[in-house]
């Protein structure tokens, strides 16, 4: 794993402990982001994207053939995972599932705890607080149920993806992928080249200045962001970036967006963004846009000017 990540999985030293990181080609790509949890001495559970696992899986035995005597890798094809996110996640998973409180308590973030065959987790993919529980297959949809009667409502894709968006998350495929180096996706912070430890992909990082940066958008005018729009400059007609994913967020009431741009633009620059034959003006903000239900970027606009609009 300290070759294969990015990110630094020595870190990891008390068991539940999880950590965020990046998988690597030789390239400096982005394969794949993922999450590590730290079981026991000498045993991890990785949790991968699900449209990307057959790839992954092929990468990491692939590489572990590489490396002399192979761990022992099982995927876990039996197992299911819920997310129960947002303020009452944590006492409405206690109300329906008792038997996981007492291990899942007094859980840190990004951590987890066994209970007898089942994995609960205080991470998720939302920007709330709440749990992920990993669980075996043939028990998910009992344990759904009993979440249903405590009043939790069921969410799909779009709203996930708007959370995510809110709270400045990446997802593969959109924001990041295999032509694409940490950096250029705002996760340089997983990947360790500070040490001398060689990580699949180090050589290139280190060799391969990044050409873009990964900024926020906040859209000042009436129209929604949408991934693979044209970012341009205000001034004139050439592309500036291209926003990778975008939504509207019912939290701060605008648009939003994560935008790849040239390194160049800074927080506070107005650009436009090119929407169905419109130009409309957005500004480049700081991301995440919204936590814990709290509005981190002010979407009152009234008195901005743009002394410095790109």
């Amino acid at each position: 794993l300290e070759r294969l990540l990015s990110n630094r999985v020595s870190k990891l030293t008390v068991a539940g402990r999880a950590l965020y990181s990046c998988m690597l080609r030789d390239d400096g790509g982005v394969l794949d982001d993922l999450v590590v949890y730290y079981l026991a001495p000498g045993q991890y559970r990785l949790v991968v994207n699900a449209g990307t696992a057959h790839k992954d899986l092929a990468w990491i035995e692939s590489q572990c053939a590489a490396c002399g005597p192979s761990p022992m890798i099982s995927p876990r094809r039996d197992l299911a995972m819920l997310a129960i996110q947002g303020p009452k996640a944590r006492q409405k998973t206690w109300a329906a599932l008792p038997q996981l409180q007492a291990k899942s308590e007094a859980l840190p973030n990004f951590s987890a705890a066994q209970v007898g065959t089942w994995l609960i987790a205080r991470t998720g993919y939302t920007g709330e607080d709440g749990f992920e529980v990993m669980l075996p297959g043939d028990q998910a949809v009992a344990t759904w149920r009993a979440l249903l009667k405590q009043d939790i409502a069921a969410i799909g894709l779009g709203a996930r993806d708007t959370l995510r968006l809110e709270a400045g998350m990446n997802l593969y495929g959109q924001d990041m992928d295999e032509t694409v180096v940490p950096a250029e996706a705002g996760l340089a912070w997983t990947a360790d080249v500070s040490t001398t430890r060689d990580f699949i992909g180090r050589a290139a990082l280190i060799s391969r200045t990044p050409r873009f940066k990964m900024v926020g958008l906040l859209l000042m005018e009436k129209g929604v962001l949408r991934a693979h729009q044209k970012v341009m400059t205000v001034s004139g007609t050439a592309g500036l970036g291209e926003i990778t994913s975008g939504t509207f967020s019912p939290t701060l009431g605008r648009s939003i967006a994560l935008a790849r741009v040239p390194l160049a633009v800074e927080n506070g620059d107005v650009v436009e963004v090119e929407i169905r034959d419109r130009r409309l003006r957005a500004r480049v903000v700081k991301y995440p846009f919204v936590r814990h239900g709290r509005a981190l970027v002010s979407a009152d606009l009234s008195n901005l000017t743009s002394p410095n609009a790109s």
